[in-house]
């Protein structure tokens, strides 16, 4: 059976590095048809909009998306539903995809490029688990706003119901069950109402799976222990807003934010596959992006929405190969290690298939 994959090259070093993503998928020689389409920056200069309709259309009929990044400053100054960043809010919230997977493994061979000790950080493999569609990124009303007094106020609201939890739970509860079995569940329920029901459903939850050993943590507590001792963790489940900043802190740990893969899936394991990075407009067109998030980013479209285990292996194989050949894009440069391009690199892999 033929896969439609709907690639979105967005903005920045988006293009460069889904080239060579795409590359490599190409090496792969499964049955798959790729289609391409505009989203963000790219699409709010063709078409004023950063979801054109289009897009939208042609995303919902694709078995999986490969993203590269949007935004950047040259759209800085346009009207909130004109940025870029809408056309990827756009997607997670249209395509229903409430559960985003993000890993942080330190490869050995990347160890001296983190900035914590390797003592520290070696052998570091955590899954963040982060609620995508909902959350105060989503909640209503939101706005700014005049006051009587002439003040200006801003103002979002941080919601969540009981399904919402209870879903992106489910998935991080049945992630632990294929890892360490260890689920730690990260909340600010000293203070936030919201998340005073977060907890109380993820232990509700907890009986339904009591091979995995559940744990709680307050947020700024696991901020604090991602860089004191950040392999007590296994499988981390939180919301929208605290996933986004915990996910970038974890992503650093690695060496490079440009080496973290990420899945953002729906209920039926149809996802939408991106690098963890932005889009790096300042290195943009020069060759310097690192593709290796990029191309882990397919090998998770091939685990989790292709059902092509065993073609994912072969690419995280791959990247490897080439890292123990000492290939290093800048982000991850260390001495005496060859610079490469984005393009040589991602021919290395293509050679390393």
């Amino acid at each position: 059976m033929t896969n439609n994959v709907l690639v979105l090259p967005g903005d920045g070093i988006g293009p460069e590095i889904v080239t060579e993503a795409v590359k490599v998928l190409g090496t792969l020689n499964l049955d798959i048809e790729i289609d391409s389409a505009l989203v963000g920056g790219s699409a709010v200069d063709a078409t004023g909009n950063p979801l054109p309709e289009e897009t939208l259309n042609k995303a919902r009929s694709a078995d999986a998306i490969l993203l590269g990044a949007v935004g950047g400053p040259k759209w800085d100054g346009n009207p909130m539903e004109s940025r870029p960043e809408k056309g990827l809010l756009g997607l997670r919230s249209e395509l229903e995809l409430f559960a985003n997977f993000r890993p942080a493994i330190l490869y050995p061979q990347l160890a001296e490029a983190s900035t914590l000790k390797p003592e520290v950080v070696s052998g570091l493999d955590i899954l963040i688990v982060r609620e995508l569609t909902g959350g105060i990124y989503f909640g209503q009303p939101r706005g700014i706003r005049t006051l009587e007094n002439g003040e200006r106020e801003g103002y979002n609201t941080y919601v969540y119901n009981e399904s919402e939890i209870r879903r992106i739970g489910r998935q991080a509860f049945e992630a632990a069950q294929k890892r360490g079995k260890r689920l730690c569940s990260v909340d600010k329920s000293n203070v936030l109402e919201v998340t005073v029901l977060w907890k109380e459903v993820m232990e509700e939850l907890a009986k339904e799976y009591p091979d995995v050993e559940l744990s709680h943590m307050l947020v700024d507590n696991a901020a604090m222990q991602l860089v004191r001792a950040p392999k007590q963790f296994d499988v981390v489940v939180t919301g929208n807003m605290f996933g986004d900043i915990l996910s970038d802190a974890a992503a650093m740990l690695t060496g490079s934010i440009g080496m973290l893969p990420s899945a953002s899936l729906d209920k039926d394991g149809k996802g939408m596959y991106e690098p963890c990075h932005g889009s790096a407009p300042d290195i943009a067109g020069q060759g310097k992006a690192n593709p290796l998030a990029t191309i882990l980013s397919v090998a998770m479209m091939l685990r989790y929405s292709l059902d092509e285990s065993a073609a994912a292996d072969r690419i995280e194989a791959a990247v490897q190969k080439v890292l123990d050949q000492g290939l290093r894009t800048g982000d991850i440069m260390s001495e005496g290690c060859t610079l490469v391009s984005t393009e040589e690199m991602g021919d290395a892999v293509v050679a390393a298939l």
